[in-house]
């Protein structure tokens, strides 16, 4: 194993062994900045065969670095023969940080034609439309309130198709609620299963909706997701 004290291994998820099951079409990871969401996504990517930067099987991103080559390889030697078994069918991944440089090296030339979010949009609904391993990371930062709607029933699609597996990490209450997915929250405690309700980012926007001025007014106050994330973790 590379330094522990280094990053990706130094984040929490990695202090004790851990296994996922993707037994439903729709996994969703949720959890705070810096609990290693895209790092997660990343190494089930690598040893999926996929480029770190994204892409599909066979793309090679414009951003691709030998830094996140070094990533990937990392990913390997932590995980065993059993996470190098390279998934055969085909698939998508995405990084938020590179969506933009991947789409011009592999969208058609009229992608950039449209705006960000109707791009993403088309560039999902041209690409998804096959059976594989589906890996999103934040796909809402592309997406308004409405589009991430439509999204969700691009998904609906794709889970009907009953040929599809999704998994995605995300920060939105709109997508972290699509019914039937499996949610699992990230924390410094681990990783655990979860509804929508028990997440800091539902809790703190039904606050922020019921009164926006004496939240705003508040300033700093204890975080009670973090509390449900330690119950769920031990729960667990």
């Amino acid at each position: 194993m590379p330094d522990p004290s280094a990053n990706p291994f130094c984040l929490p998820l990695f202090h004790a062994e851990f296994a996922l099951a993707f037994d439903l079409p729709i996994t969703i990871i949720v959890g705070e900045n810096g609990t290693g969401k895209p790092t997660l996504l990343e190494g089930i990517a690598a040893m999926g065969g996929y480029d770190d930067a994204g892409g599909g099987k066979g793309d090679r991103p414009v951003d691709h670095s030998t830094a996140i080559e070094a990533t990937a390889d990392a990913w390997r030697r932590r995980c065993g023969r059993a996470g190098c078994r390279r998934l055969r069918r085909a698939g998508f991944s995405t990084r938020k940080a590179s969506f933009p440089s991947l789409a011009i090296s592999i969208a058609p030339p009229d992608f950039l034609s449209h705006s960000h979010g109707e791009g993403f949009l088309r560039f999902f609904d041209e690409r998804c439309r096959r059976r594989g391993i589906f890996i999103f990371d934040e796909p809402e930062s592309a997406l308004s309130p409405s589009r991430q709607i439509l999204f969700l029933r691009r998904l609906r699609r794709m889970e009907q198709l009953g040929h599809c597996q999704v998994i995605m990490a995300t920060h939105s209450t709109v997508l972290m609620a699509y019914p039937g997915a499996r949610l699992l929250l990230l924390s410094k405690y681990g990783l655990a299963p979860a509804s929508p309700e028990e997440t800091e980012h539902f809790g703190l926007t039904r606050e922020f909706c019921a009164d926006p001025r004496a939240f705003v007014d508040a300033g700093e106050r204890p975080m009670s997701g973090a509390k449900r994330s330690k119950r769920s973790s031990r729960s667990s």
